[in-house]
């Protein structure tokens, strides 16, 4: 009897032990798993704690705007505008039969329009312009020669000359720095005009004619805008002689004397100053 209840008691010792380790050798490895999961994360906690205050310490970026693109200004391109300014004209008078007439200088007001195109090469600027212009230059000069060649005086007998409209076509060369351009023109011209001997002021031969020549000239513009530009220019203009059909006094008419076929030689002075609204490219 005493040896089976010391069995039994060892027996049922010996199971709880064996239970007891057990639940131990089980319980082991989750604690530990659980103190390397306790770990990992406070690892990680100390990471971002670490690297939040690093970009704290680190500054903000600044931003930077791309630089400013700077426009640079062209000649190239169209144009269109207006200009005024004033006329000289010298004319001359003369005919096949009584010789030089004299000459007289015809002056006034000129304005009128211009347009055209430029075309930039690094500095240089070539363009073509066409201009028109409306004048009243006149003059009126007292002809003293017919008297004294048919030998008695005429009264109140004078040379009357009104320009009235002045054309060109001309071809530019030019060289600019930036928005200053100096240039030189030349090219064809046309300059209309009437003509008139006169009595006391009255006509007693009148005729118009158109005149074929040639132009030159140089002057210097500037661009306030892109699209505006103010020039002051100066212009020569030379016209071969023209010979009026009317302007030939009858025998026996008002004029005091006979004309034979009279020719008129003109060079004319131009001073201008305009604006131009320019298009383009």
């Amino acid at each position: 009897m005493g040896d089976s209840g010391d069995s039994s008691f060892f027996h049922k010792l010996r199971l709880r032990v064996h239970q007891r380790l057990s639940r131990s050798m089980r319980a082991g490895p989750i604690d530990r798993q659980k103190k390397l999961l306790l770990a990992g994360a406070g690892i990680i906690a100390l990471l971002s704690e670490s690297a939040s205050a690093a970009d704290l310490a680190r500054p903000a970026p600044v931003y930077t705007p791309p630089p400013p693109v700077v426009a640079v200004f062209t000649w190239t391109g169209c144009y269109v505008g207006g200009n005024i300014g004033g006329l000289w004209a010298n004319d001359t008078w003369s005919d096949t039969v009584f010789g030089g007439f004299g000459g007289s200088t015809a002056s006034g007001v000129l304005g009128g329009a211009q347009i055209g195109c430029n075309y930039q090469v690094g500095a240089w600027v070539f363009g073509i312009q066409a201009d028109y212009d409306w004048t009243n230059a006149n003059s009126n000069t007292a002809n003293a020669i017919i008297p004294a060649l048919i030998g008695g005086p005429v009264v109140g007998l004078s040379d009357s000359t009104q320009h009235n409209a002045l054309a060109s076509v001309t071809a530019r060369v030019g060289y600019s720095w930036d928005r200053w351009l100096a240039y030189v023109k030349a090219g064809g011209a046309w300059l209309n005009s009437s003509y008139a001997f006169q009595v006391n002021g009255v006509n007693v031969a009148s005729d118009s004619a158109t005149q074929g020549g040639w132009t030159i000239g140089v002057g210097a513009e500037y661009a306030f805008l892109n699209w505006l530009t103010g020039f002051v220019e100066y212009d020569y203009y030379g016209f071969g002689s023209t010979t009026p059909n009317g302007l030939v006094c009858l025998p026996g008419g008002t004029c005091g004397f006979v004309t034979n076929s009279v020719g008129i030689t003109t060079n004319v002075n131009v001073v201008k100053a305009g604006l131009n609204f320019k298009f383009g490219p």
